[in-house]
């Protein structure tokens, strides 16, 4: 079963490399490029492996096998 977190942004938008390292996914953003090379990463239902992919408020982040994230404003 996965875990299910809300992360909450008080900007527009965070990267997707940025959210993995701020969820403690991997170890710095650069970790990134290897990561999404072996782990499914769906957002919003859909399937996606761009480390600069930016994440708004609203939007479901889906690590297969390891947890989801919703995203929301801080503001």
């Amino acid at each position: 079963m996965q875990n299910s977190n809300v992360f909450q942004i008080d900007r527009d938008f965070i990267t997707l490399g940025q959210l993995l390292k701020e969820e403690g996914i991997i170890p710095t953003g650069g970790a990134a490029k290897w990561f999404l090379k072996e782990h499914q990463v769906k957002i919003n239902g859909e399937l996606d492996d761009r480390r600069g992919k930016k994440l708004r408020p609203g939007d479901e982040i889906e690590i297969v096998g390891i947890e989801t994230v919703k995203i929301e404003s801080k503001l």
